[in-house]
């Protein structure tokens, strides 16, 4: 079957014209529906667009810390919870989509008007918020990969150039390339088309080359146990309270101070899940996906593409390029302590050194054990005096050192340098550097072009020209700020404030969509029926109250739960005040139409 806008005497691949809403576009959809499922998924594939910025924003560096961990503490045991965590969140994110191509109204306004003003705003200053703050760690992300993988001995520490003067560059060449491609995007027309292709190959550079790097693992010499891979897709709820079961015998060599370290690895591995659950659709993936369908001029006859796309363009790379670093991290790092903290010597008998990145975690792992045998004054006075910290953290049982090597915390770039021995410096080095900087590169632009939306909206500007990208180089400048300022405790005071009141309003978030789409007001004669309605309904609200549940327990396991806890309240209690007083909105476009038929 052949697009209208093509030859039908040549080979017929469907091609679309952007945005795919001229009348012969829209009448081919209309016959891709009457087709068969799978030859409409095969129509389909070509003329995908919003779900691959999807992919591009959630495979960031958020997404790989959170993969990265789940590897290290658990194995392949947590296989399953970034694919679950997406799931959950495309039928979200296929809600609002729904909703959206529907009415053709802009999501921020259709809440204010006719759900809550406390929810839309909530949800526009929450999505601001997370761009300016994690668009930091993105160009941080970037600039680490560029320095220690791609490029050391140019820009990194072999260069002789001083570190300041090496990360302005690279953050130019970063901050000007995402420029770039943004004004691709605000161009509009080919514009977008050629920014979708750019997005497109960037996720494509993603998954192929953690890809690469599994697949080398996978034919060296050690190889890959596919078995408990595969079998670690399987839910396993059990690690919410207790460590894996490669690490209980670990565990229980340390005695009576098992219980300590059992506790540890449990805390640790609860913070992770609610990480890589939080990452894998954030609350700024769901102020995009609409406006970038409203902006390509998609409605209704476009929902079942708009589902569709998700599938293809959001869940199989997060899904291909998540798993493929919890494979490389579980096989590297699991129960496997880090070298230098247990007098390892190498082939020439010389003592290794640890990672200068991970000594800090690893003492403060064992002043930890420490304070819990000497209690605080005990601790305090043994602080006080450095020789003696230094002797007691040394002769500590060899169980318990061992254990802290396990749990220090590595980043990308330790993995990298684990792999070395196992695929060879090329794959270790440049084929996961490029992933890395893929990873960051794409999620730079997506936050980016999701700050201009915000902004457009908070002031009622158009989503075009001066003001859009006035509104995604804002992100960028703050992101610009994170190589010199994103380490240490700076990142802590930015991120876990941010990040929590995020997080808390995704749950939020989700249940406004619900409210959305059980709407008979603002949805019309478009709101689901019958059985269609109980399936949306039963998703959607499995969805929301999973949601729900990782936001109060991240509040929980916060060191600032009472303050998250009565934040939440305020919040809450705002938007039901709200609510009751709130008049009833203009009348929607269904119900001008009504009249206007009357």
């Amino acid at each position: 079957m052949a697009h209208p806008m093509t030859d039908a005497s040549q080979d017929t691949t469907p091609v679309a014209t952007t945005p795919l809403t001229s009348q012969e576009d829209l009448a081919y959809l209309r016959e891709i529906q009457q087709l068969p499922f799978w030859t409409r998924l095969g129509c389909y594939l070509p003329l995908s667009g919003p779900g691959w910025l999807q992919g591009a924003i959630t495979l960031g560096g958020g997404s790989l810390s959170g993969s990265l961990y789940l590897g290290v503490l658990a194995g392949f045991g947590l296989m399953w919870l970034q694919p679950l965590a997406m799931i959950m969140g495309i039928i979200m994110l296929s809600s609002i989509a729904y909703v959206s191509l529907s009415t053709g109204e802009r999501p921020f306004d259709a809440i204010n008007r006719h759900i809550n003003p406390v929810l839309g705003w909530g949800w526009a200053i929450a999505t601001m918020m997370a761009n300016f703050v994690w668009c930091m760690p993105q160009f941080a992300l970037g600039t680490a990969a560029i320095q220690q993988n791609l490029l050391p001995n140019l820009l990194g520490s072999g260069s002789g150039m001083d570190d300041f003067t090496s990360k302005l560059i690279i953050v130019s060449i970063l901050f000007v390339s995402s420029g770039i491609v943004i004004w691709f995007y605000d161009s509009g027309g080919k514009g977008i088309k050629i920014f979708e292709k750019v997005l497109k190959a960037m996720v494509a550079v993603v998954v192929i080359s953690f890809f690469g790097v599994v697949a080398k693992m996978t034919f060296s010499g050690e190889g890959l146990d596919w078995g408990a891979i595969l079998a670690g897709f399987v839910p396993n709820f059990s690690l919410l309270s207790q460590p894996a079961t490669s690490l209980q015998p670990i565990v229980a060599a340390t005695g009576e101070y098992a219980a300590f370290w059992s506790q540890k690895i449990v805390k640790d591995q609860q913070q992770v899940m609610i990480t890589a659950a939080a990452t894998a659709v954030g609350i700024n993936m769901t102020f995009l996906l609409p406006y970038s369908m409203l902006k390509k001029g998609w409605g209704k006859v476009h929902r079942e593409l708009a589902i569709f796309d998700l599938a293809i363009g959001l869940f199989f790379p997060f899904m291909l390029a998540t798993s493929c670093v919890v494979i490389a991290a579980a096989s590297q790092f699991h129960a496997v302590p880090a070298e230098g903290f247990l007098g390892e010597q190498n082939e020439n008998g010389t003592v290794i050194k640890p990672a200068g990145n991970l000594v800090g975690s690893y003492n403060g792992l064992i002043d930890a054990r420490l304070k819990k045998e000497l209690g605080d004054e005990g601790f305090a006075t043994l602080k006080a005096d450095k020789e003696k910290l230094e002797e007691a953290r040394a002769s500590l049982p060899l169980a318990d050192r061992r254990i802290a090597a396990m749990l220090v915390t590595r980043d990308a770039f330790n993995l990298a340098d684990s792999l070395k021995a196992l695929t060879g410096p090329v794959v270790s080095q440049f084929v996961f550097g490029i992933g890395v900087l893929g990873m960051a590169i794409s999620t730079i632009i997506i936050l980016m072009l999701i700050n201009g939306f915000v902004f457009c909206e908070i002031f009622h500007l158009p989503h075009t020209g001066l003001y859009h990208r006035l509104g995604c180089f804002l992100a960028a400048i703050s992101g610009a700020l994170g190589p010199f300022i994103w380490s240490g405790d700076a990142k802590l005071w930015l991120a876990v404030p941010t990040s929590m009141f995020a997080f808390v309003l995704l749950p939020i978030a989700y249940f406004t969509f619900f409210f959305m789409m059980n709407s008979p007001r603002l949805m019309g004669p478009s709101m689901p029926r019958g059985p269609q309605r109980l399936v949306w309904n039963l998703l959607m609200l499995s969805a929301a109250s999973l949601a729900a549940f990782g936001s109060i327990w991240s509040i929980l396991s916060s060191p600032f739960k009472i303050q998250g806890l009565i934040a939440l309240g305020v919040f809450v209690m705002l938007a039901v005040v709200v609510g009751i007083l709130k008049k009833p909105a203009d009348p929607t476009i269904h119900e001008l139409n009504e009249s206007m038929q009357a």
